[in-house]
């Protein structure tokens, strides 16, 4: 039997059995409910799932609709091209498709997950409201109930009375309660087999709804895959056809495949390995090339491809032939080879390599050249680079060709030449009949070609510009010290170097900074010219695995070499104990910031400049020149500031470098100049702006803005200040009413900078 039903009549007995009643009813609804949650939460996630599925398929269909089938050769059949367009009709298809898909989730969210939440929020929360109602009018009735029947007898008669009326008000309550109670169970009893079954036949009317769609959709689909069918099948039949006589091709020159080398009665193509020569040590590479020989012209083009790397290809260099001869092995090595002598280039032989023997007399009968050869012949001389005048004047000519030309140019000095050429244009700039060659205006040679000759000729010298003797006194600073230490170590050693050898190399390295300042257009940072240009100016006399280990420091000094230039190659190291010692030691960042939060508060306000007038006598703290130049943020010099890794400090003097750095002419007062390193914040009173005053005389005369230069990286941990790189230029620069601090202009942004960070220009 099912639920009893509740009869208002039980409500004024409030039997047990009746209490039974309303308990069964209750679990009933609180079942309902949990049912309906469950059904709310499970619908939801078929619809999320059905969103996933929706676009997985959009996306399919995005997939199949952007594909295009390439064919081979210069027309398509009638087959073909509906088999090319089929995958857009497919893509056509199941946008339609999950178009009522879509439009299927909107409805079952209407006629199924609403009403239902609405069925379960408004009703079985109602009747949860109406059980709290029935349970707390059951307590107060009860409990006065039992205050009245305890209740003594010999009360006088007016309470009594007043204790009679007061439990019978709290009964009418009661039962009134009970008997909406009772109806409101039995109504939610009554209405929960529409409510939560109609929205249900409305959600399978909407699934099957699609489902139709999606049949209607499949028989219009019908007749154009029939027609499918048949291209398909045709286009089937044509490739076996066609594979067949492939094979039977294929066979044929596998049987014979010199009949079938000879594809043109005017050119002869095919691979070849090229010897490249280099200087020593590093002997001779061979490089594989595709050649094409044109047998009119005699023209050999070699263009450099290698499949194992992508299949990239590279430059393509044509030569004149003049002769061929065999190679004998006597004088190299190698099977196969060819000497190959070159109209424009005289005494010079090209030598090559072939892949068999069946293709050496290919190339050989296509060349015209000659069997054998018993006399040895001459190689290509080896580059004989000298410091010297000539030298001198192709590493002056070369760096302004580069930065004429190619100073902005991608992967500079990383992309390199073709080897030839490179050697070709190094042999004639440091021949002294054809030095004067105007690299810069010439277009006969790329900026590449040129880079990598420059560089050749670095690594040429019979000794690298820094010295095998300086070698390692240059590689210990760089394994250890501050920065600081580092660059005055250097400084000194560079002025040990020969000076020719300085000279060149201050050449270079100011050229390699110009290269770094356009690291935006070239990427070719200071720490990537480190690395291409650290192994030719320095290397040691004896190749060994500790050299090798040794290269990253190499990329260490020049790097340094690069971001110091101005003052390494500027002036002579100083030997004051005093100016040694200024700079041991990097500014740490942790001082800059309790200083930062340390200061008195103040209003910033860039227009308004607050000085104090003080007698030129004041006493002033000792000077500190500070010479550090602009250098790259991505080295590894700079990126490690001192041996713990800390960021800069601000320098207790910090006054007295801006004081020092003044020049002579920039028109502010000695009062000024003097408050500049010796007032106190406590002693600053306000005056008119751009004016120095003082209580006796009220003088006025205009201050200069300055230029400052960041030396330290910085970065903003308030609005108000400026964050920076090493190098940054400010401008208009005057101080700040907070001590240790300047203000200046950055990109059109005006705001504070830590003073000890930057040098006034």
């Amino acid at each position: 039997m099912g639920l009893h039903p509740l009869e208002f009549s039980e409500s004024y007995l409030d039997s047990p059995a009746f209490r039974d009643k309303i308990k069964a009813h209750e679990a009933e609804l609180d079942k309902t409910g949990r049912f309906i949650k469950e059904l709310y939460k499970d619908g939801k996630n078929l619809i999320n799932a059905t969103k996933q599925l929706s676009l997985a398929q959009k996306k399919f269909a995005q997939c199949l609709g952007e594909f295009k089938f390439e064919y081979i050769g210069d027309a398509k059949t009638d087959d073909e091209k509906c088999i090319d367009e089929s995958l857009q009709e497919f893509s056509s298809f199941l946008r339609n498709l999950e178009d009522q898909r879509d439009l299927m989730m909107r409805n079952i969210t209407e006629t199924l997950m609403k009403p239902l939440e609405k069925f379960r929020k408004e009703h079985l929360g109602s009747a949860k409201a109406e059980r709290k109602r029935y349970e707390k009018e059951t307590e107060k009735y009860y409990s006065s109930l039992e205050k009245l029947l305890n209740m003594s007898a010999k009360k006088k008669e007016p309470q009594l009375q007043e204790a009679d009326m007061s439990v019978e008000v709290m009964r009418q309550h009661f039962q009134e309660s009970s008997l909406e109670y009772v109806c409101k169970l039995q109504e939610i009893q009554e209405r929960k087999k529409f409510e939560c079954v109609e929205p249900m036949l409305a959600f399978f009317q909407t699934v099957f709804t699609f489902y139709h769609q999606g049949y209607e959709l499949a028989k219009d689909f019908d007749h154009y895959k029939k027609a499918l069918q048949i291209n398909i099948q045709n286009t089937r039949s044509r490739f076996e056809g066609t594979r067949s006589e492939v094979y039977e091709l294929m066979k044929r020159i596998k049987e014979s495949p010199q009949e079938y080398r000879q594809t043109s009665p005017i050119s002869s193509e095919g691979y070849l390995y090229v010897q490249e020569k280099r200087p020593p040590p590093f002997g001779s590479s061979w490089v594989k090339r595709y050649c094409t020989f044109v047998k009119e012209q005699k023209i050999l083009h070699m263009k450099t491809f290698d499949q194992r790397s992508g299949g990239k290809l590279g430059e393509t260099e044509s030569v004149t032939i003049k002769s061929c001869v065999r190679k004998t092995t006597d004088t190299l090595d190698r099977r196969f080879c060819l000497d190959i002598e070159i109209t424009d280039r005289p005494s010079t032989v090209l030598t090559v390599q072939a892949l068999s023997e069946d293709d050496y007399r290919f190339w050989m009968h296509a060349m015209g050249g000659k069997e054998s050869v018993c006399q040895t012949l001459t190689s290509a001389s080896n580059i004989d680079a000298q410091l010297d005048d000539v030298g001198i004047t192709f590493v002056k000519n070369s760096i302004n060709a580069i930065e004429t030309r190619g100073i902005n140019d991608q992967g500079l000095y990383r992309v390199v030449g073709v080897s030839s050429k490179v050697q070709k244009l190094l042999s004639l700039m440091i021949d002294e009949k054809s030095s004067e060659i105007d690299l810069a205006a010439s277009e006969d040679w790329d900026v590449k070609t040129i880079t990598s000759a420059l560089k050749l000729y670095l690594r040429s010298l019979p000794e690298p510009l820094m010295t095998y003797e300086l070698y390692k006194e240059f590689i210990v600073p760089a394994k250890s010290a501050t920065p600081e230490s580092r660059v005055q170590a250097i400084h000194c050693l560079v002025h040990k170097l020969p000076e020719r050898n300085r000279l060149v190399l201050s050449l270079v390295t100011k050229h390699l900074a110009n290269v770094a300042a356009n690291s935006k257009q070239n990427l070719m940072t200071v720490a990537n010219l480190g690395v291409v240009f650290g192994p030719t100016l320095m290397r040691p006399q004896e190749e060994t695995v500790a050299a090798i280990m040794d290269l990253k420091f190499q990329n260490i000094v020049v790097e340094i070499l690069i971001e110091q230039h101005e003052k390494i190659f500027g002036h002579a190291p100083s030997s004051s104990p005093s100016l040694a010692t200024t700079h041991l030691f990097a500014p740490t960042r942790q001082s800059k910031r309790l200083s930062r939060q340390n200061r008195p508060l103040a209003v910033y306000n860039p227009q308004v400049l607050d000085i104090q007038t003080v007698s030129p006598s004041s006493e002033s703290p000792a000077l500190v020149n500070d010479e550090t130049s602009v250098g790259s943020n991505e080295s590894v010099s700079s990126q490690s500031s001192n041996a713990s890794g800390t960021p800069p400090e601000k320098s207790k003097n910090h006054h007295a470098t801006i004081s020092s750095s003044l020049p002579e002419t920039t028109g502010i007062c000695t009062a000024t100049a003097s408050w500049m390193h010796s007032a106190s914040p406590a002693s600053v009173t306000p005056v008119k702006p751009g004016s120095v005053g003082t209580e006796k005389n009220k003088h006025e005369e205009s201050v200069t803005l300055m230029k400052a230069k960041a030396v330290y990286p910085c970065e903003a941990e308030h609005d108000s200040e400026l964050s920076f790189q090493v190098g940054a230029i400010f401008h208009d620069v005057t101080l700040s009413r907070e001590p240790g601090w300047l203000e200046g202009v950055l990109e059109g942004k005006r705001g504070l900078i830590p003073e000890n960070y930057v040098d006034i220009l």
